[in-house]
């Protein structure tokens, strides 16, 4: 796939999401915003230890798929008529009201200060776009910055060459708030999907609250991780399993979508793992003996077959998609090998992994019927996004009540490995929507409004104790 060149807002990495897909926004109306609830999710990376993991991290080059777990589709012709009444958020706790203003006021001006510096970080990245474990020039780009402001930063946090912590800590004791940054790129489209963006809202959100802390005087500590390879590599849960996310009592990212303009979502979406399935025969000569053989591409086209059948009787939210690996093989041998990667898609965690046994049913019928050994390798899962309702609550309301942008919902295919964390701890994944490049001013302003709202919900995880105990006893109740 070549860049669009004739679009001089992406010229450096980045299709146009418009060119891409013929996109024509559509404006909704500030009386038909809604709000959601739900779950986030994506790819794939192999389960295995850190020894191995960082075997196969350090030979990035080799591999064949890179994973997206970005939504590139538009549901939103028909998206305006199907959006619901947002819930009401008038019973959230308010202790001070004029305080919080203030508090608002403070988060608003230090976003409105940065944003040159803010923008110049978000068209840094675009024009650099580095895939998933390869992100050397943003991990120095934001390391430097997040360093420049006061933070300290450790640099190839936890073994994984292009991830980063920087922390913050205001006064003694209190709760810490995490945040993300992404930064990887996807190959061909670059920054397609926007990571340069949510590189940028992760360093304004923990910039915003630090001031706010500060100015303030409550005690508290801000965690941003640089989360590197969400583009199928699954960074997040690497870094989950190295004990990243311990201490943290609430964590927050964004993530830009398709959509109508100047409109957000507090969106679910699917659970996700990827399978490959190896088939190993025997090769023979296909015209003097082909008795001798055991096709292994016969397996894998069986194996293709039925799960074909079994989509029949899966649900209709349920997804199962694979490819055959090419092969250079001559036609007059039979195959010895063959390989399928499989991506298997469900609501939730649970669903996933029922679906994801009845697929390897399909591979093992298969080898059966063909003589053929089989090797299945399930990789790592990316889990639903469970969105705590009492952050997804607080966020929206002041996204539309304080900076106008429609709160809509709508179902969504795609996957991350935050769904993940979302396990873990309490945890907020709103998207922002954006019509075209990555690199506009339009999805420039989205962001640093989403920003905004995201620092305000994030400061009173560590403010409003009331709050903070909402939230939990709503991360309890959703496990």
């Amino acid at each position: 796939m070549s860049l669009d060149a004739s679009d001089v807002n992406h010229h450096s990495g980045c299709l146009s999401l418009r060119r891409l897909f013929k996109f024509k926004p559509q404006r909704v109306s500030k009386s038909s915003s809604t709000q959601a609830n739900s779950s986030h999710i994506c790819d794939q990376t192999r389960k295995a230890s850190d020894s191995e993991r960082d075997a196969k991290i350090t030979d990035l080059t080799s591999r064949v798929f890179y994973d997206t777990c970005c939504d590139f589709g538009s549901r939103f012709d028909t998206a305006v008529s199907q959006w619901e009444a947002p819930p009401v958020y008038s019973d959230l706790p308010s202790s001070n009201d004029s305080i919080r203003g203030e508090i608002r006021h403070t988060i608003e001006t230090v976003i409105d200060t940065l944003d040159s510096s803010l923008r110049s970080l978000s068209l840094q990245i675009h024009s650099h776009p580095e895939l998933m474990f390869e992100e050397i020039f943003a991990h120095r780009l934001l390391s430097d910055y997040m360093e420049s402001h006061g933070f300290t930063v450790t640099r190839h946090y936890l073994g994984l060459k292009t991830a980063w912590k920087a922390e913050y800590t205001h006064g003694q004791g209190g709760r810490t708030i995490g945040i993300n940054s992404e930064m990887d790129a996807l190959p061909e489209i670059g920054h397609a999907c926007g990571h340069n963006l949510i590189a940028i809202s992760g360093v304004g959100v923990a910039l915003a609250i630090k001031s706010a802390l500060e100015t303030y005087n409550v005690p508290g500590t801000v965690v941003l991780l640089g989360t590197p390879a969400e583009e199928g590599g699954g960074g997040k849960i690497i870094l989950l399993e190295r004990g990243a996310y311990k201490g943290m009592d609430a964590c927050l990212m964004c993530h830009p979508s398709p959509g109508p303009e100047l409109s957000s979502f507090v969106v679910s979406s699917l659970a996700m793992q990827s399978i490959d399935a190896e088939f190993f025969g025997q090769s023979a000569h296909a015209g003097n003996a082909p008795w001798e053989g055991a096709n292994a591409l016969d397996a894998a086209f069986l194996a293709y077959s039925s799960v074909s059948v079994l989509r029949q009787q899966i649900k209709p939210d349920h997804r199962v998609n694979g490819v055959i690996n090419g092969s250079k093989r001559a036609a007059n041998v039979i195959p010895d090998y063959a390989k399928m990667r499989w991506y298997v898609r469900a609501p939730t965690r649970d669903q996933l992994t029922r679906l994801a046994e009845r697929v390897c049913a399909c591979f093992e019928g298969a080898a059966l019927a063909t003589s053929c050994r089989l090797k299945i390798t399930k990789n790592t899962p990316y889990y639903d996004l469970r969105q705590n309702n009492i952050l997804a609550g607080a966020f929206s309301h002041t996204i539309c009540q304080e900076y106008g942008m429609n709160v809509g919902q709508y179902p969504s295919g795609a996957s991350t490995d935050f769904g993940n964390v979302s396990y873990v701890v309490p945890s907020l994944h709103p998207a922002f929507a954006f019509t075209d490049s990555a690199r506009t001013t339009e999805a420039h302003k989205a962001c640093m409004l989403t920003t905004k709202a995201l620092a305000c919900t994030g400061f009173r995880v560590l403010e409003d104790n009331v709050f903070f105990i909402r939230v939990q006893e709503a991360f309890e109740a959703s496990m």
